[in-house]
């Protein structure tokens, strides 16, 4: 007895561990592409087996002519397939970030909402296409190296099984179970980078380069990401060392200075995030930085959201925005110099 066509198998494959793994609840987050449609035919499919139940949620943004009865369709499509509960979500799209990036962030919010409400996972249809273009991104944009390490494959709330997957599978498997896709014109947009990135970058550079460009960046993502994370990790317990030493929520700063750069911007970034500091960026970071590797009595340093940093008696301290105006030009809480 012959199986499922090859390309139906791998997205089988690509989410039977991931779902095993865990008895929470999954909802797939599905637009009525290729990618996402593969993706709820596939975790229905296996979640006879693994015991898991299994529902599909579908954002209307609200953006397009018709958005309304696509939603719809979409959510007739997932319920098809045997998913239950099915959610169709309206989002309103600002205007922060240009309208992909508001888009995004809208649907992020909403997706993020309806798995607390299920308490559930969300899986989404990201691919192994998707994941090289999110590293050029990251590349071109020079936003640091998390974002070269591309996507995170699990984040709870977000599962990413299919960032191994390759977009023309997930297309040959809607086609083999004669599934119907819907291909957003947005995605033949050269108006958006990612679209160029897609359609002009990545094919050039598989020609120039011989093939094998895609997987090659997801495989540095892939890298990458275990680095960062060990740093991560070493991060976190000399944060926690320090806070503990401090005891109050400042910092020590004379056991930060002999720390590894890399190391060092990792405490304080943890620090200050914990401390409430939004939108924090390599600048704000390093002007932090240069209170422990450049320390020459220097003032406060402002920060996003009003807070501010100074270094006191050896001791960095974070101070609260309402304290902006109470201390004016060089901080009273500066140690003097040696």
């Amino acid at each position: 007895m012959s199986g499922p066509p090859r390309a139906v198998a791998v997205l089988r494959h690509a989410v039977r561990a991931g779902l095993r793994a865990s008895d929470r609840p999954v909802l797939a987050a599905c637009s009525g592409g290729a990618d996402s449609v593969a993706l709820a035919a596939a975790l229905a499919f296996e979640a006879r087996d693994a015991g898991v139940r299994v529902g599909g949620v579908t954002v209307d943004h609200g953006l397009q002519p018709g958005s309304d009865r696509r939603a719809q369709e979409t959510a007739g499509l997932l319920a098809g397939l045997g998913l239950d509960p099915v959610l169709v979500l309206t989002v309103q799209v600002g205007e922060a970030g240009g309208p992909e990036g508001a888009a995004r962030e809208a649907r992020y919010a909403a997706l993020a909402t309806a798995a607390a409400g299920h308490d559930a996972r969300v899986a989404l249809g990201h691919t192994l296409d998707d994941q090289a273009e999110t590293v050029l991104l990251g590349l071109g944009r020079g936003s640091g190296p998390r974002s070269v390490a591309g996507m995170v494959p699990d984040r709870p709330p977000f599962w990413r099984p299919l960032l191994g997957v390759r977009r023309a599978t997930t297309r040959q498997a809607c086609a083999a179970q004669g599934l119907p896709v819907w291909d957003d014109p947005w995605n033949d947009d050269p108006a958006y980078t990612r679209v160029r990135l897609r359609t002009e970058v990545l094919p050039l550079l598989e020609e120039v380069l011989g093939g094998g460009v895609a997987p090659a960046l997801a495989r540095t993502a892939d890298l990458l990401r275990e680095d960062l994370d060990a740093l991560d990790g070493l991060a976190a317990a000399e944060l926690a060392r320090l806070a503990a030493e401090a005891g109050d929520g400042s910092l020590p700063a004379r056991p930060l200075e002999p720390l590894p750069a890399a190391l060092r911007r990792r405490v304080l970034r943890g620090w200050l995030r914990a401390a409430g500091v939004p939108d924090l960026q390599a600048v704000h970071l390093r002007a932090v930085e240069a209170l422990v590797t450049g320390w020459r009595g220097q003032g406060r340093i402002d920060l996003p959201g009003g807070a501010g940093v100074v270094r006191a008696s050896g001791t960095l301290v974070v101070l609260p925005p309402d304290l902006r105006r109470a201390v004016p030009g060089p901080a009273p809480l500066e140690e003097p110099l040696p």
